[in-house]
């Protein structure tokens, strides 16, 4: 079984490095890539870490302990990382593995899962087959993360047996969930910008199956806005489709005065593009939502609703845990709020 020195050899870092990084979600290496190249040495070693001895130092008397194959299933994103956010969520669960001293075998970055009119033209269960059987070891249980195709998401379930999923549009009950509701995030966005009094509103981000974009319309009918078709832009919710947004509303004479982008990456695209092409009294309020480390370090700022991705990662390996061990058969749904975070991409509106 590897050691943290060996892993330490491949990765080529100190061992207090890796010790560092396995154990904390939050921890900036100095270079980005190094974190990638400790976890990618933890699933080529399997390492496991060594809990009697942990639990020994913290005066836990435990006889034993099972280490169970986790996969983790990354929907929304490729290899590229387009969405910080799930790269992020994934640092957590990597964590969480790690702390239950399980082993993390195997992640697929496959975007097709969330795209409903590939997943009808694919052979879905000749692909399911392929993942499953990609494992050499046994497959104890499988982590979705992200938006997933009702049909696929079936198959998975009925491959995998053990599955829970983490995102923000429920799955209605169809596996184990762990969700913090896009509707009610997009609602809370959007009525702060109602609050703060914006009335022309734009949305930028998915519009297809998306509780965000529901939470958007739905919100500005409660409030009586008229919703403006050509404020809506539908993207693939990266920066660049941000900034591309951003230099369409800017060549527009009539603009939406406050944003409301699906998620944090859309979000910075836009305010790079407005800080680079300002216009002469166009400074629209910008919301978002998931609270991503680049959120936080903005200029400006960006004000965002902040999903609680140390809870989501915990309790959906909990939920997993705990299905795999008998614990429970029903499906559980358990639902984080999430938490506004005002900076400075929102100001009070001007109008009279």
């Amino acid at each position: 079984m590897a050691s943290i020195k060996e892993i330490a050899k491949q990765a080529g870092t100190s061992p207090s490095t890796v010790s560092r990084v396995l154990n904390n979600p939050e921890y900036k290496c100095s270079n980005p890539k190094l974190r990638d190249k400790i976890y990618r040495a933890v699933r080529e070693l399997d390492y496991v870490p060594n809990n009697a001895a942990r639990n020994l130092k913290m005066g836990i008397n435990q006889d034993c302990s099972s280490t169970y194959y986790i996969n983790v299933l990354m929907t929304r994103t490729d290899t590229s990382q387009t969405d910080p956010f799930f790269k992020e969520l994934l640092r957590v669960i990597e964590t969480e593995i790690h702390k239950q001293a399980c082993i993390l075998s195997r992640i697929w970055y496959m975007p097709l899962f969330s795209d409903d009119k590939r997943c009808k033209r694919e052979n879905l269960d000749q692909i399911i087959t392929e993942m499953y059987e990609e494992n050499a070891s046994p497959v104890n249980g499988l982590i979705i993360i992200g938006k997933c195709n009702m049909t696929a998401l079936k198959k998975l379930n009925r491959q995998f047996k053990n599955v829970v999923s983490i995102n923000r549009n429920s799955t209605n009950y169809e596996v184990d969930e762990v969700i913090c509701d896009g509707r009610k995030v997009a609602e809370m966005a959007v009525q702060y910008l109602i609050d703060l009094g914006y009335d022309e509103l734009g949305y930028v981000g998915n519009c297809h199956n998306e509780a965000r974009y529901r939470g958007f319309m739905g919100t500005l009918e409660k409030n009586n806005i008229d919703i403006e078709p050509e404020y809506i832009i539908e993207t693939r919710q990266t920066e660049a489709e941000g900034y591309k947004a951003m230099e369409h509303f800017l060549k527009q004479e009539d603009a939406p005065d406050g944003i409301y982008c699906a998620n944090d990456i859309t979000a910075v695209g836009m305010l790079k593009c407005l800080n680079k092409h300002k216009r002469a009294n166009y400074n629209p309020a910008i919301i978002s939502s998931d609270d991503i480390e680049e959120a936080q370090i903005m200029k400006p700022l960006l004000t965002t609703v902040k999903l609680p991705k140390e809870e989501m990662g915990k309790f959906a390996l909990y939920l997993l845990f705990d299905r795999i061990n008998g614990g429970h058969n029903s499906v559980v749904r358990m639902e984080l709020e999430g938490k506004l975070m005002i900076r400075e991409s929102c100001h009070a509106s001007l109008k009279p």
